[in-house]
């Protein structure tokens, strides 16, 4: 019985130097950024149309959307690169807020139809974005820039984000006079592309179009990782 409640005990003593070895750990975070100039822009564009008659408010939205979509492939963009994202047709209420206690009345109709579109072609960007205006583009819902391959850049910064990481770690050990270990666990986030805080103009409105500057965008990626460490 001795003996077993000896080996018990060196058991136990094992367990507990492990777990406190296993508890040495140093956890650093750092994140990795790389500008780069981009090659790609998303625009979504829309044609809005108030008619008193539904049909003619969604005719006349899809005449206009039809012409942009026409001319969007003259210019060379390719099917792929156009998606509608929004299509709807809505009453317009008169008299809602009055104090008469009329039933508010429906006075027209809203037809609205919302297309994305990706631009790889840059230098026609600001063409594009003229000549949909002209064919009756008038609901502009935002434009982004992008890399049609954030790969290699997403490599970049991850490199970025680990070497810092390690050079965090080597500071923190070098100062608790401690040695620095192996990497035990690494784990990350990748960032979305964001235009980048310190803009570079880049004008690409071409033949009296739309003018519209690039700049640069970032791509960023976050590392977590712990090390080992011994005395």
């Amino acid at each position: 019985m001795k003996k077993i409640a000896f080996l018990a005990a060196m058991l136990a003593v094992t367990a507990a130097g492990m777990a406190h070895a296993e508890e040495r750990r140093i956890t650093v975070d750092a994140t990795g950024t790389v500008l780069a100039a981009p090659d790609m822009a998303t625009i979504t564009l829309g044609v809005t149309n108030e008619d008193p008659q539904a049909s003619n408010a969604m005719q006349a939205t899809s005449d206009a959307v039809a012409q942009i979509l026409k001319r969007l492939e003259d210019m060379g963009v390719e099917s792929r690169d156009v998606q509608t994202r929004d299509l709807s047709l809505s009453p317009v209420w008169s008299g809602r807020n009055n104090q008469s206690g009329e039933r508010p009345e429906i006075s027209g109709f809203v037809a609205s139809n919302n297309v994305q579109v990706r631009v790889r072609d840059l230098t026609q960007l600001g063409t594009i974005m003229d000549g949909v205006i002209q064919d009756g583009a008038n609901d502009f819902g935002g434009l982004s820039f992008g890399v049609q391959d954030p790969a290699p850049l997403q490599a970049q910064a991850r490199a970025k984000a680990v070497a810092e990481a390690t050079a965090k770690a080597e500071q923190l050990a070098q100062a608790a006079n401690v040695t620095l270990g192996q990497v035990q666990q690494i784990s990350e986030r990748v960032g979305g592309i964001n235009p980048a805080p310190q803009m570079r103009a880049m004008a690409m409105a071409e033949g009296g179009g739309v003018p519209v500057a690039g700049g640069e965008i970032s791509i960023s990626v976050n590392v977590s990782m712990e090390f080992g460490m011994a005395e």
